[in-house]
């Protein structure tokens, strides 16, 4: 059937003309005055385009829009919206520097408000406050993803409480989203081979305040239904679909920035998905400079970035050699690489030709710069890759971490907002980037805080009424199930609530271990608990369907009725209500598994404590003062002994701590130690966990070096990374002729502090000069294990040639008491090099 079309957008009086624009700039997500807007526009129609302002745009009444144009106080509220979005837009950044060389930043998915749904959970929230933040910072940054036409499911519960999954169509002309036009007025499209197939795909653009968001879309007729089906889902399909996204995400995601005019600089890749991207850059380099593959992959390596978020091996996006085969054969022609050492770019162990090719790894390989998402995260990322750079100490292994954040304007409450901005003062909103206003927590009386925060209770509780009447409804329920509804939980108690994919390893039945005891806190009399469980299990993890299910019987007991209910399909507004009207964040992985978390941040950051294992951001942040802690951060090798004990743990913290804290109350009915410790939290997340202090991080560490990188290559037309190229590969010719063959202290066996200490060692170079290798002395504790613990690094300096070997001495101080020790290693050495660890370049005493 033939069909022609066109966009029909709604007619908008010019005098409420800014408001397609707000809609369309999801800068409103986190600027509650502009969402009132649309609110006060039309409620009802705001609720029917489910909180979707450039929906509803086109849904309000052509007699509304009139009515509102002549209405002064809608006006003004209008006018001082856009003023402050003007401000907002002109007004002076954190980031000083110029915008010529940008920094490109990939996820798989983006999290940014309910009005676009391209997001599953935790990574892609992460990824839109990165965004939000990179606007607030006036970074040099531009985000790119793919444009899903079903976006991630929908979660429903049958009547026996297993949870079902739609797939709703999204409608991107009524998004925030619109296409991105070439200089004739015509969509810009890219295409990229894969096996064999040409596939085509259109590029549509986000306003996120000052950032831009590119998102790729092969739902075009260019297509045929195989292809228009790559971005149909996120994680869904087989491996081949799987391949063909990210295919799409890191080749295709190049091309659409060049097709739009953007030549990145540096490249940040947020988790393996788009570690193709890399290939695209050589393959790039090779052409434009005529470079070799080693010398392309140098420019690339020093102007990469990457950030894993997956603390076990089994999470990492692995394929098999025949998928590889079938998509990039030709590519190792085009790069001019053998078969094996292309395949070699994705193993941890290259000689291992039955391992299949890791986007993990070939990340890893590819950046200069890499991190995990917190402190713990970092050490459980260099215990698990340290393959990769054989000769290393754990903690050398060329992984850093940067603790994730959150964005505090789009996850603290607007009734908190309110408050906060009343005693932080203007420079609140104005300067972001000012962690040190959160001092100011303690100008807050008790009363004002405890009574917003109750007000966030009750509307939490009013918000879970109404999930539950509407699933109720769905299946059928009965009158008296539904009248049962409108008196679940309570606005008065202690409300603990526990939100977050259901996954075995995230344990959210660990509570129901206990039946019994779980019974006598939900039915005190005196001092009773209500529960809220939310979250979705991805839809083939049935043991996580089984968690849930398990959950809503137990939620359907007589005993617990009015105490204890699962919310379904948790999205982000149901997020906004449960970390901001709990008194209790709940949090129970199996340590180390849990990454990062963020959830918890966005609690603290509403006053709401946090009891969790020490896992993750928590193993960093907590303390005394700010929540509670399960357990002392032990590891378990034996799962069921694990869940006896943390439950146990659990369990007496309730009883004998939180629940008796929450309900001690003075004569003026104010929980006084809870709010202090409310008052302490805030202060601290508010400080350390902002997505402000994180990019202010990566800006630091990653961004800026990579960008000076950057500049150098522009500068001497890469000559010294193709110097450094060339080094590198001589550097691995010699290497194996490279030996220490002896090293010797004149250290007597007991030695004083402040006595000094001469290391000399001998070192065959092979066909390398003293200036191609950096001889370091590794010295420090020697732990009972024999190991050096805590090593500093000095170089060395070359003395004399005797033969075919070279002499080098040091001389240090015993600085430190206890058993020390010495070693002598040799590692590579020049100016070129991003950094000093390179994959089997490790030479030891």
């Amino acid at each position: 059937m033939k069909i022609i079309t066109h966009t029909v957008k709604p007619k908008i009086p010019a005098a409420l003309a800014p408001l397609e624009e707000i809609a369309h700039n999801l800068w409103l997500s986190w600027n509650f005055d502009a969402v009132m807007l649309f609110i006060r526009l039309d409620y009802e129609v705001w609720l029917k385009s489910e909180q979707n302002p450039a929906k509803m745009l086109g849904m309000v009444t052509q007699a509304r829009y009139e009515e509102l144009a002549k209405d002064d106080s809608y006006m003004a509220a209008l006018a001082e919206v856009w003023g402050k979005v003007e401000r907002y837009r002109n007004g002076e950044t954190w980031y000083k520097g110029d915008y010529e060389k940008m920094v490109a930043y990939f996820s798989m998915e983006y999290g940014m408000d309910v009005s676009l749904p391209t997001y599953s959970g935790g990574l892609g929230i992460l990824s839109g406050d990165h965004m939000k933040t990179s606007s607030d910072l006036g970074l040099p940054l531009v985000g790119v993803g793919l444009l899903y036409r079903q976006g991630y499911f929908r979660q429903y519960l049958n009547a026996d409480g297993f949870q079902q999954e739609s797939y709703p169509e999204n409608d991107w002309y009524n998004m925030p989203v619109h296409r991105c036009l070439d200089a004739k007025g015509e969509a810009v499209k890219i295409s990229v081979d894969m096996a064999g197939r040409l596939v085509i795909a259109q590029v549509w653009e986000v306003e996120v305040g000052r950032a831009r968001l590119y998102l790729l879309d092969t739902n075009i007729e260019e297509n045929g239904e195989g292809l228009r089906g790559i971005t149909a889902t996120l994680y869904g399909g087989d491996k081949e679909t799987r391949i063909r996204q990210e295919i799409l995400l890191g080749i295709g995601g190049i091309r659409a920035l060049r097709a739009i005019g953007i030549d990145p600089a540096v490249t940040h890749m947020n988790e393996g998905h788009s570690a193709f991207l890399a290939l695209e850059r050589v393959r790039e380099v090779m052409r434009e400079k005529s470079f070799s593959f080693e010398e392309a992959a140098q420019v690339v390596w020093q102007t990469n970035i990457f950030t894993t978020h997956t603390p076990v091996p089994a999470g990492n996006e692995r394929f098999g050699i025949d998928l590889m085969e079938k998509y990039f054969r030709p590519w190792a022609e085009e790069l001019k690489l053998d078969w094996k050492d292309f395949l070699a770019l994705g193993r941890e162990k290259p000689s291992d030709d039955q391992e299949p090719f890791c986007m993990t790894v070939l990340a890893l390989k590819t950046s200069a710069y890499c991190n995990g998402v917190s402190r713990l995260h970092g050490r459980v990322s260099r215990e698990m890759w340290k393959t990769i750079w054989p000769g290393l100490s754990d903690e050398e292994v060329p992984i850093d971490y940067v603790t994730n954040g959150v964005h505090p304007r789009t996850w603290i409450s607007w009734n908190m907002l309110e408050l906060l901005d009343r005693y932080f003062g203007p420079r609140f909103y104005d300067e972001p980037m000012n962690l040190d206003i959160w001092d100011r927590m303690d100008r807050i009386s008790d009363e004002e805080l405890w009574r917003t925060h109750e007000r966030r209770r009750e509307r939490l509780v009013a918000f879970s009424r109404d999930r539950l009447k509407t699933g109720l409804k769905r299946i059928g329920a009965s009158d008296s199930s539904l009248m049962r509804a409108d008196d679940a939980l309570s606005p008065y108690v202690l409300t603990i609530s526990f939100a977050r994919r259901f996954a075995t390893y995230k344990r959210g039945d660990l509570l129901l271990s206990d039946p019994d005891r779980l019974l006598r806190l939900l039915s005190d009399h005196d001092r009773p608990v209500q529960l809220i469980f939310a979250g979705k299990a991805h839809p083939h993890d049935l043991p996580g369907k089984e968690i849930i299910k398990e959950l809503v019987h137990f939620s359907r007991r007589d005993e617990v009725m009015s105490r204890i209910v699962f919310l379904e399909n948790y999205d982000m507004t149901m997020s906004r209500y449960m970390t901001s009207g709990s008194d209790l964040w709940l949090n129970t992985p199996r340590r180390p598994l849990e990454a990062s978390g963020t959830s918890g941040m966005k609690a603290g950051l509403n006053g709401v404590l946090n009891c969790s294992v020490l896992d993750g951001w928590w193993a960093e942040a907590y303390e005394q003062a700010v929540g509670w802690a399960i357990g002392r951060g032990e590891e378990y090798s034996d799962e069921a002994l694990q869940d006896e004990i943390e439950s146990k743990a659990l369990y007496d913290l309730l009883e004998r701590e939180i629940v008796p804290m929450f309900y001690a109350r003075g004569r003026d009915g104010l929980p006084r130690e809870w709010i202090k410790k409310m008052k302490a939290s805030m202060k601290m997340t508010g400080k350390r966990f902002s997505s402000h202090r994180m990019l202010m991080e990566y800006s630091e560490k990653f961004y800026y070096p990579a960008l000076g990188n950057a500049a150098r290559l522009a500068a001497d037309g890469a000559v010294q990374a193709k110097a450094a190229a060339d080094y590198l590969t001589r550097a691995k010719a010699a290497w194996g002729q490279i030996e220490v063959t002896d090293f010797k202290t004149d250290a007597k066996p007991v030695m004083e502090r402040g006595d000094p200490v001469t290391v000399t060692a001998f070192v065959r170079l092979g066909a390398l000069d003293p200036d191609a290798v950096a001889v370091e002395i590794f010295h420090g504790d020697v732990s009972m294990k024999d190991q050096i613990e805590r090593p500093d690094r000095e170089i060395m300096s070359a003395v004399k040639r005797h033969g075919d070997e070279w002499e080098y001495s040091i001389k240090v101080t015993c600085s430190r008491t206890g058993r020390q020790g010495y070693s002598v290693r040799v590692l590579p050495k020049h100016e070129g090099l991003a950094q000093g660890f390179i994959p089997g370049l490790v030479k030891w005493a």
